[in-house]
Protein backbone atom coordinates (compact mmCIF):
# COMPACT_ATOMS: atom_id res chain seq x y z
CA UNK A 1 0.00 0.00 0.00
CA UNK A 2 1.04 3.59 -0.54
CA UNK A 3 1.32 4.35 3.18
CA UNK A 4 3.84 1.54 3.68
CA UNK A 5 6.06 2.98 0.98
CA UNK A 6 5.86 6.40 2.63
CA UNK A 7 6.91 4.97 6.00
CA UNK A 8 9.97 3.40 4.41
CA UNK A 9 10.93 6.67 2.72
CA UNK A 10 10.64 8.68 5.94
CA UNK A 11 12.61 6.18 8.04
CA UNK A 12 15.16 4.14 6.05
CA UNK A 13 16.14 2.07 9.08
CA UNK A 14 12.60 1.09 10.01
CA UNK A 15 12.69 -2.43 8.61
CA UNK A 16 16.05 -3.24 10.19
CA UNK A 17 14.92 -1.86 13.56
CA UNK A 18 11.76 -3.98 13.59
CA UNK A 19 13.71 -7.07 12.57
CA UNK A 20 16.36 -6.64 15.31
CA UNK A 21 13.82 -5.80 18.01
CA UNK A 22 11.62 -8.77 17.20
CA UNK A 23 14.49 -11.24 17.36
CA UNK A 24 15.78 -9.82 20.64
CA UNK A 25 12.39 -9.74 22.34
CA UNK A 26 10.79 -12.98 21.23
CA UNK A 27 13.39 -15.14 19.54
CA UNK A 28 11.43 -15.10 16.25
CA UNK A 29 12.93 -16.52 13.09
CA UNK A 30 12.65 -13.84 10.37
CA UNK A 31 11.34 -15.49 7.23
CA UNK A 32 12.48 -13.80 4.00
CA UNK A 33 9.64 -12.05 2.19
CA UNK A 34 10.20 -14.03 -1.02
CA UNK A 35 9.45 -17.19 0.95
CA UNK A 36 6.26 -15.67 2.31
CA UNK A 37 5.11 -14.37 -1.01
CA UNK A 38 6.45 -16.99 -3.38
CA UNK A 39 8.66 -16.65 -6.40
CA UNK A 40 8.53 -13.20 -7.95
CA UNK A 41 6.90 -11.68 -4.87
CA UNK A 42 7.46 -7.95 -4.41
CA UNK A 43 6.83 -6.47 -0.99
CA UNK A 44 4.19 -3.69 -0.86
CA UNK A 45 6.88 -1.31 0.38
CA UNK A 46 8.83 -1.96 -2.81
CA UNK A 47 5.96 -1.14 -5.13
CA UNK A 48 4.86 2.22 -6.51
CA UNK A 49 1.13 2.90 -6.36
CA UNK A 50 0.15 4.98 -9.39
CA UNK A 51 -2.87 7.09 -10.29
CA UNK A 52 -3.04 7.59 -14.07
CA UNK A 53 -4.78 10.63 -15.55
CA UNK A 54 -5.49 10.12 -19.25
CA UNK A 55 -5.54 6.37 -19.89
CA UNK A 56 -6.42 6.07 -23.56
CA UNK A 57 -4.02 6.26 -26.50
CA UNK A 58 -0.53 7.18 -25.29
CA UNK A 59 -1.72 7.05 -21.70
CA UNK A 60 -2.75 3.45 -22.24
CA UNK A 61 0.72 2.48 -23.44
CA UNK A 62 2.33 4.47 -20.59
CA UNK A 63 0.58 2.58 -17.83
CA UNK A 64 1.14 -0.77 -19.58
CA UNK A 65 4.87 0.04 -19.55
CA UNK A 66 4.80 1.02 -15.88
CA UNK A 67 3.12 -2.29 -15.16
CA UNK A 68 5.80 -4.19 -17.09
CA UNK A 69 8.40 -2.97 -14.60
CA UNK A 70 6.94 -5.45 -12.11
CA UNK A 71 7.06 -2.82 -9.38
CA UNK A 72 4.03 -0.68 -10.21
CA UNK A 73 0.55 -0.98 -8.79
CA UNK A 74 -1.89 0.67 -11.21
CA UNK A 75 -4.47 1.53 -8.58
CA UNK A 76 -6.46 4.42 -10.08
CA UNK A 77 -7.52 5.28 -13.62
CA UNK A 78 -8.96 8.61 -14.73
CA UNK A 79 -10.20 9.74 -18.14
CA UNK A 80 -12.79 12.18 -19.45
CA UNK A 81 -13.86 9.66 -22.11
CA UNK A 82 -15.14 6.27 -20.98
CA UNK A 83 -14.73 4.81 -24.47
CA UNK A 84 -11.06 5.79 -24.68
CA UNK A 85 -10.45 4.39 -21.21
CA UNK A 86 -12.12 1.03 -21.89
CA UNK A 87 -8.98 -0.97 -22.75
CA UNK A 88 -7.12 0.20 -19.65
CA UNK A 89 -10.14 -0.46 -17.44
CA UNK A 90 -10.33 -4.00 -18.80
CA UNK A 91 -6.60 -4.53 -18.35
CA UNK A 92 -6.64 -3.31 -14.73
CA UNK A 93 -10.02 -4.40 -13.36
CA UNK A 94 -9.01 -3.80 -9.73
CA UNK A 95 -8.16 -0.15 -10.39
CA UNK A 96 -10.74 2.38 -9.25
CA UNK A 97 -12.01 4.59 -12.07
CA UNK A 98 -12.70 8.34 -12.01
CA UNK A 99 -13.69 10.80 -14.71
CA UNK A 100 -12.50 14.00 -12.99
CA UNK A 101 -8.90 14.10 -11.72
CA UNK A 102 -9.86 16.70 -9.12
CA UNK A 103 -12.29 14.27 -7.50
CA UNK A 104 -9.66 11.54 -7.67
CA UNK A 105 -7.12 13.74 -5.87
CA UNK A 106 -9.64 14.90 -3.26
CA UNK A 107 -10.83 11.41 -2.35
CA UNK A 108 -7.78 9.20 -2.87
CA UNK A 109 -4.64 11.27 -2.31
CA UNK A 110 -3.64 9.18 0.71
CA UNK A 111 -3.87 6.00 -1.35
CA UNK A 112 -1.29 6.57 -4.12
CA UNK A 113 2.34 7.58 -4.39
CA UNK A 114 2.64 8.93 -7.92
CA UNK A 115 0.67 10.34 -10.85
CA UNK A 116 1.06 9.73 -14.56
CA UNK A 117 -0.30 12.53 -16.78
CA UNK A 118 -1.10 11.75 -20.42
CA UNK A 119 -3.73 14.31 -21.36
CA UNK A 120 -3.71 16.92 -24.16
CA UNK A 121 -0.96 19.53 -23.75
CA UNK A 122 -3.19 22.26 -22.31
CA UNK A 123 -3.95 20.26 -19.14
CA UNK A 124 -0.51 18.80 -18.40
CA UNK A 125 0.59 21.53 -16.01
CA UNK A 126 -2.53 21.89 -13.91
CA UNK A 127 -2.76 18.17 -13.20
CA UNK A 128 0.96 17.73 -12.58
CA UNK A 129 1.30 20.77 -10.34
CA UNK A 130 -1.60 19.78 -8.10
CA UNK A 131 -0.12 16.28 -7.84
CA UNK A 132 3.27 17.69 -6.82
CA UNK A 133 1.60 19.90 -4.21
CA UNK A 134 0.28 16.69 -2.68
CA UNK A 135 3.84 15.36 -2.57
CA UNK A 136 3.29 12.90 -5.42
CA UNK A 137 5.96 11.89 -7.91
CA UNK A 138 4.94 12.69 -11.49
CA UNK A 139 5.46 11.33 -14.99
CA UNK A 140 4.21 13.79 -17.63
CA UNK A 141 3.93 13.16 -21.34
CA UNK A 142 5.81 15.42 -23.74
CA UNK A 143 5.81 18.31 -24.17
CA UNK A 144 5.98 18.95 -20.46
CA UNK A 145 3.58 21.90 -20.70
CA UNK A 146 1.62 24.09 -23.09
CA UNK A 147 3.11 27.42 -21.94
CA UNK A 148 6.60 28.62 -21.02
CA UNK A 149 5.45 29.89 -17.61
CA UNK A 150 4.00 26.46 -16.84
CA UNK A 151 7.29 24.74 -17.72
CA UNK A 152 9.23 27.06 -15.42
CA UNK A 153 6.67 26.47 -12.66
CA UNK A 154 6.88 22.66 -12.86
CA UNK A 155 10.69 22.75 -12.96
CA UNK A 156 10.74 24.79 -9.75
CA UNK A 157 7.96 22.75 -8.13
CA UNK A 158 9.87 19.48 -8.55
CA UNK A 159 12.63 20.92 -6.35
CA UNK A 160 10.28 22.65 -3.94
CA UNK A 161 8.17 19.56 -3.25
CA UNK A 162 11.10 17.11 -3.61
CA UNK A 163 9.35 14.70 -5.93
CA UNK A 164 10.77 12.38 -8.58
CA UNK A 165 9.91 13.51 -12.11
CA UNK A 166 10.17 12.26 -15.67
CA UNK A 167 8.92 13.59 -19.01
CA UNK A 168 7.64 11.07 -21.54
CA UNK A 169 10.25 11.60 -24.24
CA UNK A 170 11.37 7.98 -23.99
CA UNK A 171 14.20 8.41 -26.49
CA UNK A 172 16.07 10.21 -23.71
CA UNK A 173 16.81 6.73 -22.33
CA UNK A 174 18.16 5.30 -25.59
CA UNK A 175 21.79 4.34 -26.03
CA UNK A 176 22.04 6.49 -29.15
CA UNK A 177 21.73 9.80 -27.32
CA UNK A 178 24.57 8.73 -25.02
CA UNK A 179 26.71 7.54 -27.93
CA UNK A 180 26.37 10.92 -29.62
CA UNK A 181 27.42 12.68 -26.40
CA UNK A 182 30.44 10.37 -26.04
CA UNK A 183 31.60 11.01 -29.60
CA UNK A 184 31.27 14.72 -29.00
CA UNK A 185 33.05 14.63 -25.65
CA UNK A 186 35.90 12.70 -27.32
CA UNK A 187 36.31 15.51 -29.85
CA UNK A 188 35.42 13.40 -32.88
CA UNK A 189 33.62 16.22 -34.69
CA UNK A 190 35.29 19.20 -33.05
CA UNK A 191 33.17 21.99 -31.59
CA UNK A 192 29.52 21.99 -32.69
CA UNK A 193 28.21 25.36 -33.82
CA UNK A 194 25.12 24.35 -35.84
CA UNK A 195 22.37 21.75 -35.37
CA UNK A 196 19.46 20.82 -37.65
CA UNK A 197 16.33 19.00 -36.46
CA UNK A 198 13.52 18.14 -38.85
CA UNK A 199 10.23 16.25 -38.98
CA UNK A 200 7.51 15.25 -41.41
CA UNK A 201 4.90 16.24 -38.83
CA UNK A 202 2.20 17.48 -38.75
CA UNK A 203 0.27 14.42 -39.84
CA UNK A 204 -2.94 16.06 -38.62
CA UNK A 205 -4.76 19.11 -40.05
CA UNK A 206 -3.04 22.48 -39.52
CA UNK A 207 -3.31 25.87 -41.15
CA UNK A 208 -7.11 25.69 -41.28
CA UNK A 209 -9.96 27.81 -39.87
CA UNK A 210 -11.90 26.67 -36.80
CA UNK A 211 -14.96 24.68 -37.91
CA UNK A 212 -18.19 26.64 -37.87
CA UNK A 213 -20.46 23.59 -37.59
CA UNK A 214 -21.30 22.40 -34.10
CA UNK A 215 -21.26 18.61 -33.64
CA UNK A 216 -22.92 16.22 -31.23
CA UNK A 217 -20.83 15.37 -28.17
CA UNK A 218 -20.23 11.60 -27.82
CA UNK A 219 -22.16 10.12 -24.92
CA UNK A 220 -18.96 8.76 -23.38
CA UNK A 221 -17.12 12.12 -23.36
CA UNK A 222 -17.32 14.89 -20.75
CA UNK A 223 -16.55 17.78 -23.09
CA UNK A 224 -16.32 20.43 -20.36
CA UNK A 225 -13.74 18.37 -18.47
CA UNK A 226 -11.82 17.80 -21.69
CA UNK A 227 -11.67 21.57 -22.29
CA UNK A 228 -10.31 22.10 -18.78
CA UNK A 229 -8.19 25.26 -18.80
CA UNK A 230 -9.02 26.14 -22.43
CA UNK A 231 -11.68 28.66 -23.52
CA UNK A 232 -15.26 27.45 -23.68
CA UNK A 233 -16.13 26.31 -27.21
CA UNK A 234 -18.71 24.09 -28.84
CA UNK A 235 -17.67 20.55 -29.62
CA UNK A 236 -16.65 20.00 -33.26
CA UNK A 237 -15.87 16.93 -35.32
CA UNK A 238 -12.32 15.85 -36.15
CA UNK A 239 -10.78 17.26 -32.96
CA UNK A 240 -10.58 14.44 -30.42
CA UNK A 241 -8.89 12.14 -29.73
CA UNK A 242 -5.83 13.25 -31.78
CA UNK A 243 -6.24 16.29 -34.03
CA UNK A 244 -6.30 18.78 -31.14
CA UNK A 245 -2.50 18.96 -31.64
CA UNK A 246 -2.92 21.45 -34.47
CA UNK A 247 -4.98 23.99 -32.48
CA UNK A 248 -3.23 26.53 -30.26
CA UNK A 249 -5.85 26.36 -27.50
CA UNK A 250 -4.94 22.72 -26.84
CA UNK A 251 -1.77 21.69 -28.64
CA UNK A 252 1.69 22.97 -29.49
CA UNK A 253 1.95 21.79 -33.09
CA UNK A 254 4.74 19.73 -34.61
CA UNK A 255 7.27 21.29 -32.24
CA UNK A 256 5.42 20.04 -29.19
CA UNK A 257 4.85 16.61 -30.65
CA UNK A 258 8.32 15.84 -32.04
CA UNK A 259 10.64 18.52 -30.68
CA UNK A 260 11.20 16.79 -27.33
CA UNK A 261 12.28 13.67 -29.22
CA UNK A 262 14.59 15.37 -31.71
CA UNK A 263 16.18 18.09 -29.57
CA UNK A 264 16.94 15.84 -26.61
CA UNK A 265 20.22 14.59 -28.11
CA UNK A 266 21.60 18.11 -28.82
CA UNK A 267 20.59 19.24 -25.33
CA UNK A 268 22.40 16.28 -23.77
CA UNK A 269 25.51 16.35 -25.95
CA UNK A 270 26.02 20.12 -25.92
CA UNK A 271 24.68 21.00 -22.48
CA UNK A 272 22.10 23.41 -23.91
CA UNK A 273 19.72 25.22 -21.59
CA UNK A 274 17.71 28.34 -22.44
CA UNK A 275 17.79 30.02 -25.87
CA UNK A 276 18.49 33.74 -26.17
CA UNK A 277 16.73 34.61 -29.44
CA UNK A 278 14.46 33.09 -32.06
CA UNK A 279 13.13 33.82 -35.54
CA UNK A 280 10.76 31.92 -37.79
CA UNK A 281 9.28 31.64 -41.26
CA UNK A 282 6.05 29.72 -41.73
CA UNK A 283 4.21 28.13 -44.62
CA UNK A 284 0.97 29.57 -45.92
CA UNK A 285 -2.22 27.87 -47.02
CA UNK A 286 -4.33 28.21 -50.13
CA UNK A 287 -8.09 28.06 -50.42
CA UNK A 288 -8.92 27.50 -54.06
CA UNK A 289 -6.58 29.73 -56.05
CA UNK A 290 -6.06 32.28 -53.29
CA UNK A 291 -3.31 32.47 -50.68
CA UNK A 292 -4.98 32.85 -47.28
CA UNK A 293 -1.97 33.51 -45.09
CA UNK A 294 -2.46 32.19 -41.54
CA UNK A 295 -5.40 31.23 -39.38
CA UNK A 296 -4.73 32.37 -35.80
CA UNK A 297 -6.50 29.44 -34.12
CA UNK A 298 -4.39 26.86 -35.92
CA UNK A 299 -0.68 26.07 -36.12
CA UNK A 300 0.81 26.62 -39.61
CA UNK A 301 1.28 23.74 -42.06
CA UNK A 302 5.08 24.11 -42.00
CA UNK A 303 7.79 26.21 -40.40
CA UNK A 304 11.53 26.87 -40.26
CA UNK A 305 12.65 28.22 -36.91
CA UNK A 306 16.13 29.35 -35.88
CA UNK A 307 17.10 29.39 -32.20
CA UNK A 308 20.36 30.75 -30.77
CA UNK A 309 21.69 29.11 -27.60
CA UNK A 310 24.44 30.84 -25.63
CA UNK A 311 27.83 29.23 -25.04
CA UNK A 312 27.84 26.34 -22.56
CA UNK A 313 30.59 24.45 -20.74
CA UNK A 314 30.62 22.04 -23.68
CA UNK A 315 30.71 24.52 -26.58
CA UNK A 316 33.20 27.16 -27.70
CA UNK A 317 30.54 29.70 -28.58
CA UNK A 318 26.86 30.15 -29.41
CA UNK A 319 25.01 27.27 -31.05
CA UNK A 320 22.50 27.88 -33.84
CA UNK A 321 19.71 25.33 -33.93
CA UNK A 322 17.42 25.03 -36.94
CA UNK A 323 14.00 23.41 -36.59
CA UNK A 324 12.10 22.37 -39.73
CA UNK A 325 8.64 20.78 -39.89
CA UNK A 326 5.97 20.05 -42.46
CA UNK A 327 8.37 17.89 -44.47
CA UNK A 328 11.07 20.55 -44.91
CA UNK A 329 14.59 19.12 -44.58
CA UNK A 330 18.08 20.60 -44.55
CA UNK A 331 20.49 20.04 -47.42
CA UNK A 332 22.03 16.58 -47.34
CA UNK A 333 25.58 16.59 -45.96
CA UNK A 334 28.20 16.13 -48.67
CA UNK A 335 29.74 13.31 -46.60
CA UNK A 336 26.52 11.25 -46.91
CA UNK A 337 26.23 8.85 -49.82
CA UNK A 338 23.59 9.62 -52.44
CA UNK A 339 21.49 6.58 -51.49
CA UNK A 340 22.17 6.58 -47.76
CA UNK A 341 19.26 7.40 -45.49
CA UNK A 342 19.29 10.89 -44.00
CA UNK A 343 17.80 10.50 -40.53
CA UNK A 344 14.79 8.20 -40.81
CA UNK A 345 11.44 8.39 -42.54
CA UNK A 346 11.08 12.15 -42.48
CA UNK A 347 12.77 12.90 -39.13
CA UNK A 348 16.33 13.44 -37.98
CA UNK A 349 19.01 15.44 -36.19
CA UNK A 350 22.31 16.65 -37.70
CA UNK A 351 25.26 18.07 -35.74
CA UNK A 352 27.83 20.19 -37.59
CA UNK A 353 31.18 20.66 -35.87
CA UNK A 354 34.48 22.28 -36.72
CA UNK A 355 36.06 18.89 -37.57
CA UNK A 356 33.13 16.76 -38.71
CA UNK A 357 29.46 15.85 -38.51
CA UNK A 358 27.20 13.30 -36.88
CA UNK A 359 23.51 12.50 -37.14
CA UNK A 360 20.71 10.38 -35.70
CA UNK A 361 17.09 9.54 -36.36
CA UNK A 362 14.07 9.97 -34.07
CA UNK A 363 14.68 9.20 -30.37
CA UNK A 364 18.44 9.25 -30.99
CA UNK A 365 18.24 5.91 -32.81
CA UNK A 366 20.91 4.92 -35.34
CA UNK A 367 23.64 7.41 -34.38
CA UNK A 368 26.17 7.85 -37.20
CA UNK A 369 29.41 9.69 -37.72
CA UNK A 370 29.83 11.10 -41.23
CA UNK A 371 30.93 9.63 -43.49
CA UNK A 372 29.08 6.63 -42.07
CA UNK A 373 32.13 4.40 -42.54
CA UNK A 374 33.62 6.17 -39.50
CA UNK A 375 30.88 4.84 -37.23
CA UNK A 376 32.21 1.27 -36.98
CA UNK A 377 35.83 2.38 -37.08
CA UNK A 378 35.55 4.78 -34.15
CA UNK A 379 35.86 3.56 -30.58
CA UNK A 380 35.56 5.89 -27.59
CA UNK A 381 35.32 5.32 -23.87
CA UNK A 382 31.81 4.84 -22.49
CA UNK A 383 31.18 7.73 -20.13
CA UNK A 384 27.42 7.58 -19.60
CA UNK A 385 25.54 4.72 -17.98
CA UNK A 386 23.02 3.01 -20.24
CA UNK A 387 19.38 2.54 -19.26
CA UNK A 388 18.35 -1.13 -19.21
CA UNK A 389 15.71 -1.59 -21.88
CA UNK A 390 16.51 1.81 -23.42
CA UNK A 391 13.25 3.58 -24.41
CA UNK A 392 11.14 0.81 -22.88
CA UNK A 393 13.19 1.17 -19.71
CA UNK A 394 12.34 4.88 -19.49
CA UNK A 395 9.17 3.95 -17.60
CA UNK A 396 10.78 1.48 -15.24
CA UNK A 397 13.55 3.99 -14.53
CA UNK A 398 10.94 6.40 -13.18
CA UNK A 399 9.23 3.69 -11.14
CA UNK A 400 12.57 2.67 -9.58
CA UNK A 401 13.46 6.32 -8.97
CA UNK A 402 10.21 6.97 -7.15
CA UNK A 403 10.68 3.92 -4.93
CA UNK A 404 14.24 5.01 -4.13
CA UNK A 405 13.10 8.55 -3.28
CA UNK A 406 13.92 12.11 -4.32
CA UNK A 407 17.56 12.76 -5.12
CA UNK A 408 18.62 9.11 -4.86
CA UNK A 409 18.85 8.25 -8.60
CA UNK A 410 19.47 10.10 -11.85
CA UNK A 411 16.67 9.99 -14.41
CA UNK A 412 16.92 10.56 -18.16
CA UNK A 413 14.37 13.36 -18.40
CA UNK A 414 13.72 14.75 -14.94
CA UNK A 415 12.19 18.21 -14.96
CA UNK A 416 15.51 19.99 -14.43
CA UNK A 417 16.33 18.66 -17.92
CA UNK A 418 12.84 18.49 -19.44
CA UNK A 419 11.83 21.97 -18.28
CA UNK A 420 14.49 23.95 -20.20
CA UNK A 421 14.06 21.68 -23.23
CA UNK A 422 10.31 22.32 -23.27
CA UNK A 423 10.81 26.05 -22.79
CA UNK A 424 13.05 26.21 -25.86
CA UNK A 425 10.35 24.58 -27.99
CA UNK A 426 7.63 26.84 -26.66
CA UNK A 427 9.82 29.89 -27.18
CA UNK A 428 10.19 28.80 -30.80
CA UNK A 429 6.40 28.74 -31.01
CA UNK A 430 6.35 32.38 -29.89
CA UNK A 431 8.14 33.26 -33.12
CA UNK A 432 5.66 31.15 -35.09
CA UNK A 433 2.69 32.87 -33.47
CA UNK A 434 4.33 36.23 -34.02
CA UNK A 435 3.45 35.94 -37.70
CA UNK A 436 -0.22 36.37 -36.86
CA UNK A 437 0.68 39.54 -34.93
CA UNK A 438 2.65 41.09 -37.81
CA UNK A 439 5.97 40.22 -36.20
CA UNK A 440 7.15 37.56 -38.62
CA UNK A 441 10.15 39.56 -39.80
CA UNK A 442 11.59 40.02 -36.30
CA UNK A 443 14.39 38.21 -34.50
CA UNK A 444 12.78 37.97 -31.08
CA UNK A 445 15.14 38.54 -28.16
CA UNK A 446 14.45 36.59 -24.98
CA UNK A 447 14.90 37.80 -21.39
CA UNK A 448 15.17 34.44 -19.65
CA UNK A 449 15.01 35.70 -16.06
CA UNK A 450 11.79 37.61 -16.68
CA UNK A 451 10.40 35.17 -19.27
CA UNK A 452 9.57 37.74 -21.93
CA UNK A 453 10.42 38.83 -25.45
CA UNK A 454 11.98 42.27 -25.06
CA UNK A 455 11.55 43.65 -28.58
CA UNK A 456 8.01 42.54 -29.55
CA UNK A 457 5.70 42.71 -26.56
CA UNK A 458 2.57 41.57 -28.39
CA UNK A 459 3.73 37.96 -28.41
CA UNK A 460 4.25 37.82 -24.64
CA UNK A 461 0.55 37.11 -24.17
CA UNK A 462 1.41 33.50 -25.11
CA UNK A 463 4.12 33.08 -22.46
CA UNK A 464 1.38 32.54 -19.89
CA UNK A 465 -2.18 32.16 -21.06
CA UNK A 466 -5.25 32.93 -18.98
CA UNK A 467 -7.04 29.80 -17.78
CA UNK A 468 -10.78 29.46 -18.11
CA UNK A 469 -12.72 30.53 -15.02
CA UNK A 470 -12.79 27.77 -12.42
CA UNK A 471 -9.38 26.35 -13.40
CA UNK A 472 -6.39 27.67 -11.51
CA UNK A 473 -2.91 26.81 -10.33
Amino acid sequence: MAEEKSDKASNPGRREFIKTSAVAAAGFMIVPRFVLGGKGYTAPSDRLTIASVGVGGKGESDIFNFDKSGKANIAFLCDVDDARAATSVKRFPKAKYYKDWRELFDKESKNFDAVSVSTPDHTHAIVAYHAMQLGKHVYVQKPLTHDIAEARLLTQAAKQYKVVTQMGNQGASNDGTRQLAEWYDAGKIGHVHTVYCWTNRPVWPQGIPWPTKKAEIPATLDWDLWLGTAPKKDFVDNLVPFNWRGWWDYGTGALGDMGCHLLEAPFRALGLQYAKDVQASVGSVYVGEFRQGHFPDSCPPSSHITLTFPKTEKTHGDVTLHWMDGGIQPERPEELGANEEFGDDGNGTLFIGTKGKMMASTYGFNPQLLPTSLTKETQVKQRYARVPGQSDGHYGQWVEGCIAGYGKTELSSSFDVAGPLTEALLMANLAVRGHDLKGGHIKMEWDNDNMKITNFDAVNQYVKRTYREGWTI
